[in-house]
């Protein structure tokens, strides 16, 4: 297909006052600023709900480590006799299985406990500052 060639005439913009154009800028600011407050405004309640919750897993992390510790009980005496070469008698190998089993359910209760407790500290600083806010009764 041939090409054309053919000029476009440009037309003169229409000059623009200076006071104009600054009138023109405001006006568009004003709604972008609008946005952003009312966008702000629907974030601050999800990041409540969401520290909420981190105290709420938090709980949950704290209640499962304590009962992990109870089920594993106290081998460490005799996880240290077995490891010294000491001889256990029977109830208190039965003990040292029981709870050398649990102690993989601890490790991963003591790690999501950590990781609780590492996300909570936002709820930390919110409560700290809400009561700041609050009157002292």
């Amino acid at each position: 297909m041939p090409r054309t060639n053919t000029q476009k005439a440009e037309k003169p913009e229409p000059s623009i006052d200076l006071e104009e154009q600054e009138v023109e800028e405001q006006e568009v600011e004003v709604p972008i600023a609008a946005t952003e407050t009312s966008s702000d405004a629907t974030e601050a309640p999800q990041d409540i709900d969401e520290i909420l919750n981190s105290l709420k897993t938090l709980l949950s992390t704290v209640e499962k480590l304590q009962k992990v510790r109870q089920e594993v009980g106290d081998i460490k005496p005799l996880l240290l006799r077995m490891l010294d070469g000491e001889l256990v008698s029977g109830e208190e190998l039965d003990q040292l299985k029981a709870g050398v089993g649990g102690l993989m359910r601890l490790v991963r209760a003591h790690s999501d406990h950590q990781a609780a407790l590492a996300k909570a500290q936002a709820a930390r600083e919110l409560l700290d500052e809400v009561l700041k806010l609050s009157p002292a009764s």
